[in-house]
């Protein structure tokens, strides 16, 4: 019985671990390390809160932007608007992102209704080179 109980809390504690490493921004395509051809089809992902459009501040909702040849974004600083801080303000999940040929570093970065990042924990990083 004893055994049976530290296997049944040992599975509780994985699932429980696994749950909050999902919590965050994903990049479904592209991968990291992908070779590409521009325009880039962009699919963005989020677990652990809700898309949503900007302009509100709605708690556990924010949308996507994705930061080019850039990192993260501190938490609570609001995200610029320029040729390399794309905002999908509308609470698009997919973009179509034009990029010169090369090696490019693509953060995706979540932010709350009125463009203030999420910081780190939720972004992502990946490096993709354009032909």
């Amino acid at each position: 019985m004893k055994r049976l109980m530290v296997v049944a809390l040992f599975a509780a504690g994985w699932m429980l671990a696994a749950a909050a490493q999902a919590a965050g921004v994903h990049f479904l395509a592209p991968q990291d390390g992908a070779v590409v051809q521009s325009p880039v089809k962009v699919r963005m992902a989020v677990e652990g809160m809700k898309v949503a459009p900007a302009g509100k501040l709605v708690p556990g909702t924010g949308h996507f932007h994705i930061l080019i040849d850039e990192g993260p974004m501190p938490k609570g600083v609001v995200i610029p608007k320029d040729a390399r801080h794309l905002h999908f303000g509308k609470g698009q999940t997919e973009a179509v992102v034009e990029l010169t040929p090369g090696k490019h570093r693509l953060t995706l970065q979540f932010a709350d209704g009125l463009h203030r990042s999420y910081g780190k924990a939720w972004a992502q990083t990946i490096t993709i080179t354009v032909r």
